[in-house]
């Protein structure tokens, strides 16, 4: 990984700040915690972080530390009064850190295989009949495949078992 102070001043279009000013040294201990958190992933789901590719892996960190630059606190409004007039500028808040999103995860291959639910995309056979009450949320069988394993009522000669 190569990302660098000035690597984040040209992604802002910004001036680099000066080696060892307090920019400069803010910016890198936002890359450093945005290497940090990539590594904290990749340590969880048993992935080396040197298998990611250099491309991808910079191109994360610099727009976190990037993100994390423009929308810096969660504050959303600020409003400024003066004698009987009043201004406001309401802001797209940022979450007060440094952290990585959901997309840039994917990008990165260090998602989570397990999750709230699966999807089988296979189809699941059914002896029940199309119209067997079962499918229209029934607690019973209309069909008789619960009582003699193969549809015996209602059209059981159409079946396709």
């Amino acid at each position: 990984m190569s990302v660098t102070p000035a690597n984040i001043a040209v992604a802002l279009g910004v001036t680099a700040p000066t080696s060892g000013s307090i920019q400069g040294q803010q910016w890198q201990l936002w890359i450093d915690d945005a290497t940090m958190l990539i590594d904290t992933r990749a340590t969880q789901l048993n992935i080396d972080i040197d298998t990611i590719d250099d491309a991808k892996l910079d191109y994360v960190v610099r727009e976190a530390v990037v993100g994390h630059i423009k929308k810096p606190d969660d504050a959303t409004q600020v409003s400024i009064t003066v004698d009987d007039g009043t201004t406001s500028k309401s802001y797209r808040s940022g979450k007060g850190r440094v952290s990585i999103l959901d997309e840039w995860w994917v990008i990165l291959g260090l998602t989570d295989p397990s999750g709230a639910f699966t999807l089988d995309m296979v189809p699941n056979r059914s002896l029940h009949l199309p119209w067997c009450s079962l499918n229209f949320g029934a607690t019973y069988c209309s069909c008789g495949v619960d009582i003699a394993g193969v549809p015996i009522y209602e059209g059981a000669d159409d079946a396709w078992y």
